[in-house]
């Protein structure tokens, strides 16, 4: 049966991080090491192993080139065939662009969940699938169940893969809650799914960092990833670079003139550095396009909204759920999941109740649904 498994082909995407490297290694390796349990006190986690493996760098921008050398060199350490596939330009058109033309209209995009569906698990996919791989494998903090196997996928799924079209594949959240990415993959399917592998998603990152230690990987001393791989600096001076200048007021609740903004698309909503006012803290409640007016306030809970309606929604097992919805949800990553409950409009958009108003509920951004650790879908805030 490990013969069969060895001969699954793995295109796993190194970024040259903790994150992946370790995973490209527990795909490689025979087993973890066998002081786990001893270091950690849990059972060694079930994963990946001896899998057929070739490394992948994916080159976006031009912020990269010592990301690429860190992925070679893990890669020459390990063993593993090693190439680059040039994304720059799909990148720039499907992520970049489309990043400017949202705060363009006013909102405030994730680009993070943009180029998991169309980069990493598009155009990888695409070319992995192209070149005969079974699967690719990334970095990301979570997990997939099949249907057919109670546990969390591991070996034991790559022997039923023959019988994937009758499995269904679930998004669940990672062991380490607060390192969890599964926020930025809700716009996934059933069929990426069925060719994913998550390998470090049942560790903790204090346990990838060991891993990577005794896997003697050079990359502990990495620099951490900026928030926005094209951003190297700052949102507001990324938009300045590319978007006008167009002039307008600052206004409070009541209509009083504050001052004057240099562009709405410069602001989001629950912003509070930046407004340049006396007397503050003040926060943007909100944006005025048609009249090209900022709106603020000194009052946070001004910035409470107790519901949203969701555009754009995907649900990850390919079907809807039945309404009204019971959820816990995210509208942003670094926020809490809160309870909810969700009603399916005749506009075939959502709209969601909050048990409990929420603050700088932001239109663009993401708002991902939960059921315990499960991951049922999401959709963008209107």
């Amino acid at each position: 049966m490990m013969n069969k498994i060895k001969n699954k082909k793995v295109l796993v995407a190194m970024s040259g991080g903790i994150d992946s490297s370790v995973s490209a290694a527990l795909l490689k390796r025979a087993a973890e090491p066998k002081d786990f349990k001893k270091i950690f006190g849990r059972p060694t986690p079930k994963g990946f192993r001896g899998f057929n493996l070739t490394g992948v760098f994916m080159k976006l921008n031009d912020f990269s080139k010592d990301s690429e050398k860190r992925a070679r060199k893990v890669a020459k350490i390990l063993k593993i065939p090693f190439y680059v596939f040039n994304f720059e330009k799909e990148f720039k058109k499907r992520i970049v662009e489309y990043f400017l033309k949202e705060y363009k209209k006013g909102l405030t995009p994730n680009p993070c969940v943009v180029c998991n569906k169309e980069i990493k698990f598009g155009l990888l996919m695409e070319k992995a699938l192209a070149l005969d791989a079974d699967f690719i494998a990334t970095g990301h903090y979570a997990r997939i169940k099949s249907s057919a196997n109670s546990e969390y996928i591991t070996n034991k799924r790559i022997r039923k893969f023959e019988n994937s079209r009758r499995i269904r594949y679930s998004l669940i959240k990672a062991q380490d809650k607060e390192k969890d990415q599964s926020y930025f993959l809700w716009k996934l399917n059933q069929k990426q799914l069925s060719r994913i592998l998550f390998p470090v998603g049942n560790y903790t990152r204090r346990e990838v960092e060991v891993l990577a230690r005794k896997f003697k990987l050079p990359i502990l001393s990495a620099k951490k990833s900026v928030e926005i791989c094209f951003i190297p600096k700052t949102v507001e001076d990324f938009l300045k670079k590319y978007l006008k200048e167009k002039p307008g007021r600052i206004i409070d609740k009541k209509g009083k003139v504050l001052s004057e903004h240099q562009g709405l698309w410069f602001y989001t909503i629950g912003q509070r550095k930046g407004i340049k006012l006396p007397g503050g803290p003040y926060y943007v409640i909100a944006k005025d396009f048609r009249k090209n007016l900022l709106v603020i306030s000194k009052n946070k809970k001004d910035l409470a909204k107790k519901e949203l309606t969701a555009k754009n929604v995907n649900w990850i097992l390919g079907e809807e759920p039945r309404f009204p919805l019971r959820i816990k949800a995210k509208i942003r990553y670094r926020h809490e999941s809160v309870p909810a409950t969700l009603y399916k409009l005749k506009t075939n958009n959502y709209k969601l109740i909050f048990r409990k108003p929420q603050l700088a509920i932001t239109p663009g951004q993401s708002i991902v649904f939960y059921r315990g650790d499960q991951l049922l879908g999401g959709g963008i805030i209107e």
